[in-house]
């Protein structure tokens, strides 16, 4: 099959052991990124099968329309920006693993790397050396301190197993069935949400981006928080309210925060509010890139694109395609 990869921005991929279940077929690698649709439908005028990282480039209509040789899409995670619906009208292929069970170790490291940065200042700190300065401050201690989790799943159960490493105190909230297995694991949950967002010295967001779950952080919630704690977001930016952790944080209610994620990425122009904030540590959705996690990641995304060669197509989001698809 023509395989094409999109947005492999540091032409990771064909390094990795994963890359050899690709042998055989017709591969093209893109590092660049397009957001034109008109140069996209050019790019991939005789793509057959398409490789995408998460949700860098949207697949919409206007796009597959224009895409007549396209059969298979094959990503990993939620695919809130693919039209599934056009896919299935074109007789494409959505195939993507949603992972439920293998756990995000680079997501959660990135997740308490960001905490460390944020209680002890480490890129403000390492500016100020740059300037010629030294010590602008004085940084918090891990230990004895609360981490709220929101949202309980694969990645906040390692979370909740480096902050027990760091001597901190885990506090849960999350949907009941969640909770459940929360406190069967040894941790404390939350009554309610309201008590997570005042008693958590970190706060860590862990959920998809759904319907259900946007905007599901509000100013209200915001509004609850110490002026020491700090709001980590390494999952959606749009599980916050929009604008709500900006106005936070010009409130004083976090005091900090620290953000892998964001409404729209790359940013434009390389432009945020919250970049130009003294008390927030940003970084650019960084959480799932490490070597590790691509091969595995895209060890499941080369799997969709034989099995569908072979006529098995697995991880299918639109069944409703398969009695249009035909063998390639």
């Amino acid at each position: 099959m023509r395989v094409t990869i999109l947005d492999d921005w540091h032409d990771t991929l064909r390094g990795l052991p994963c890359f050899a279940k690709l042998d055989g077929h017709d591969v093209t690698i893109h590092t660049d990124h397009l957001h034109d649709t008109a140069a996209l439908a050019e790019r991939l005028s005789e793509t057959e099968a398409l490789v995408l990282f998460r949700e860098r480039t949207a697949i919409r209509r206007p796009l597959i329309e224009r895409l007549p040789k396209l059969k298979l899409i094959s990503q990993r995670s939620v695919y809130p920006h693919i039209d599934v619906d056009a896919c299935t009208e074109h007789g494409i292929v959505v195939s993507s693993n949603q992972h439920a069970d293998t756990p995000s170790y680079a997501a959660a490291e990135l997740t308490f790397a960001l905490m460390l940065a944020s209680a002890r200042a480490i890129p403000q700190q390492m500016a100020s050396m740059q300037r010629g300065g030294w010590q602008i401050g004085v940084g918090t201690t891990l230990r004895g301190k609360t981490l709220g989790i929101y949202g309980y799943g694969r990645i906040s159960r390692a979370m909740a197993g480096y902050a027990t490493a760091f001597g901190m105190n885990v506090l849960v909230w999350s949907r009941e069935t969640s909770r459940a297995q929360a406190a069967a694991d040894g941790y404390a949950t939350a009554p309610d949400k309201e008590t997570l967002f005042r008693e958590s010295d970190f706060l860590t967001l862990h959920m998809r981006l759904v319907p259900a779950t946007r905007n599901i952080v509000t100013a209200a919630d915001l509004a609850l928080m110490k002026p020491s704690a700090t709001l980590i977001n390494t999952s959606r930016a749009g599980l916050i309210e929009p604008g709500a952790l900006e106005a936070a944080l010009r409130s004083g209610r976090p005091g900090y925060a620290a953000v892998d994620v964001y409404e729209i990425e790359p940013l434009p122009d390389g432009k945020h509010p919250l970049l130009d904030m003294p008390n927030v540590v940003c970084t650019p959705h960084i959480g799932y890139v490490t070597r590790e996690e691509y091969d595995l990641q895209f060890s499941d995304i080369f799997d969709q694109i034989t099995s569908f060669a072979a006529g098995l197509p697995i991880n299918v989001v639109n069944p409703g395609v398969l009695p249009n698809t035909t063998k390639p």
